[in-house]
């Protein structure tokens, strides 16, 4: 089974170079243009896919800036969209919402102690690396695990880092820098980015591809 994980389309937030975190944030214009292109991508892909007779299916996270990725998604390829809540970003706690520039000065203690790399160190009000990376692999075994040829899956760098890395091996070739820092300044995925996985396994086939940007 073909396994397409695709990073949002750029959002507000993104531009304004704020923490998200699961805040709901829509796209900005790039955004919505980079939506599009990998819409038409999309429809490529599971045209030309093995058996593309068999179904498929599309998921995203239900936060907007990836919701609206995924929706642009599903009308190009012309299927219906399902809703995954355990794809929701890294739940970002007092982080959320603040300017990456403020928040040394605003949370000391706790960017110290979140930029130290301790897996289960968790954000006051939030989740650490290791709930996220727990949540991510669970949702995309256990999507992987339904009748179907393909999917697509609409998500955030967070979550599919994390996820990559726990199903992975934070040792793989590709992923042994970006598995490790899930929700940072310079997130591993580029926005509207392809990565496939094919299972079972999984086993990695490509990884951050944006070409087609």
């Amino acid at each position: 089974m073909l396994q397409y994980l695709i990073r949002h389309g750029e959002s507000v937030s993104n531009v304004e170079e704020r923490v998200q975190g699961q805040a709901d944030v829509d796209l900005s214009e790039l955004g919505r243009r980079q939506a599009a292109r990998v819409a038409a991508r999309s429809r490529e892909l599971v045209a030309s896919a093995p058996g593309n007779d068999a179904p498929w299916e599309i998921w995203s996270s239900p936060l907007r800036r990836a919701r609206h990725t995924a929706e642009m998604i599903a009308a190009a390829v012309g299927l219906p969209l399902h809703i995954e809540e355990r794809l929701c970003e890294l739940h970002a706690g007092i982080f959320q919402g603040h300017l990456w520039a403020d928040l040394e000065t605003q949370f000391p203690e706790a960017v110290a102690q979140w930029r130290s790399g301790d897996v289960d160190y968790q954000i006051p009000g939030g989740e650490s690396r290791a709930q996220l990376a727990a949540r991510g692999h669970e949702a995309l075994q256990a999507l992987a695990a339904r009748n179907v040829s393909g999917m697509i899956v609409v998500a955030h760098g967070g979550v599919l880092t994390a996820a990559l890395g726990s199903l992975l091996g934070r040792a793989h070739p590709l992923l042994a820098s970006a598995a490790q820092r899930p929700f940072t300044k310079l997130p591993a995925l580029a926005n509207a980015s392809l990565t496939l996985l094919e299972w079972p396994g999984p086993r990695l086939i490509s990884f951050n591809e944006t070409a087609h940007l």
